[in-house]
């Protein structure tokens, strides 16, 4: 059982009776037919179809996986098998095993990840439905790219090998569907070297629907790259309304502006001042999310997070927030102690409003600060991994 071998055929599987034989005589096909010193890996994740039977008659080898999930199956099989690359597909008959010679080629040339590309290769007819052909995949596959900066084509296709060193390097941590978008974005981070190879997609031979579910994974996969990456989804969004909202806030504290025929005054300035808090809140959310994501090693490694946490400590962000929030309190002092001296009587509001709202907005963002200084040292304590 612990004969290294070069290559490792792992194939996640749950009741795949129908499809699984077929798959495991294309794979031992390509093994006898281009020489490979390989095995054949089917990690069951609680078949009841008798898969488990079927994959050793057929001469692979069976890993039993409790943990449900397509990644918890891909990450044990993985875990279990001998080889220096690994070879995933699905054991539906979709792939043609027969193609994974060129993934291995890939890798005995150097790359790390070799990704199977549908769009680079063929995609048969009926093989995908039109919203996954024309909407579904080529937008989270742009959307993979823009938010980790990725030349992948395909970010879903199932058919993709890796060095096992890589595997390990890359601690992947997902149980689900995102475990295949987590390989794409780490990889990358980490400027390992991925290749791309053509494969062809074919019909699925099973007659009961396949376990992908459109809406709920497709959104299960952009939820996730949303999280990975907030700085397209929170960072950004939250600086450029901040920067619209205090703009606004700076200019109309020193009076009414005037532009055209529009008149812009306290009333503007209750919306610059809640522009000003919803950004700064997205901007700290964004942070912890990253802050998050690294500690729990789901997202790709940011060394310069660890030296900002030296720079701003939880003292630095109780002191800045007290700063803001007592900024904010002298504003509205002032405005308190003006009512007084007319003895709490009516006040001009374009006159005493000004200063109340860009101190009511200071107060929350010194609060804001406080509470994200907290949750920011909980979310970034290193502790040893619980054995």
């Amino acid at each position: 059982m612990s004969t290294a071998v070069e290559v490792s055929f792992v194939m996640p599987c749950l009741d795949e009776a129908e499809t699984l034989e077929a798959c495991i005589r294309e794979a031992r096909a390509c093994i006898e037919r281009h020489g490979l010193d390989a095995e054949v890996v089917v990690a069951d994740n609680g078949s009841r179809d008798g898969s488990q039977e079927i994959a050793a008659r057929n001469g692979a080898r069976v890993v039993e996986v409790p943990q449900k999930g397509y990644g918890a199956a891909l990450a044990g099989g993985f875990e279990a098998a001998r080889g220096r690359y690994l070879i995933m597909g699905d054991a539906d008959s979709s792939y043609d095993f027969g193609e994974a010679i060129g993934l291995i080629e890939a890798l005995r040339g150097g790359a790390d990840l070799a990704m199977g590309s549908r769009f680079r290769g063929s995609i048969e007819p009926g093989a995908m439905p039109w919203s996954h052909r024309w909407i579904g995949n080529p937008v989270l596959s742009f959307v993979g790219r823009l938010f980790f900066r990725s030349k992948v084509s395909d970010f879903h296709c199932g058919l993709r090998g890796l060095r096992k060193s890589a595997f390990e390097e890359l601690g992947l941590r997902t149980l689900g569907m995102e475990f295949a978008t987590e390989m794409v974005a780490k990889a990358t981070a980490r400027g390992l070297r991925i290749a791309e190879v053509p494969v062809t997609l074919r019909p699925d031979g099973r007659s009961r629907p396949p376990h992908l579910r459109t809406w709920g994974d497709g959104w299960r996969h952009l939820r996730f790259m949303m999280m990975l990456s907030p700085r397209w989804t929170l960072f950004a969004p939250g600086l450029a309304l901040m920067a619209v909202g205090g703009a606004l806030l700076a200019r109309l504290a020193w009076g009414p502006l005037q532009i055209g025929r529009v008149g812009l005054d306290v009333h503007t300035m209750q919306i610059a001042g809640l522009l000003v808090v919803v950004g700064y809140q997205a901007v700290t959310t964004a942070v912890a999310a990253r802050i998050y994501a690294v500690v729990e090693e789901l997202g790709p490694p940011a060394p310069w997070l660890w030296r900002a946490f030296r720079l701003f400590t939880f003292e630095r962000g109780l002191l800045a927030g007290a700063g803001l929030a007592l900024a904010g309190a002298f504003l509205v002092a002032r405005t308190l102690a003006g009512w007084a001296g007319v003895d709490f009587g009516p006040l001009e509001p374009a006159v005493s409003m000004r200063p109340v709202i860009v101190g009511t907005t200071l107060l929350a963002l010194g609060a804001q600060t406080v509470l994200m200084s907290f949750l920011y040292s909980m979310l970034g304590i290193r502790r040893r991994e619980a054995r």
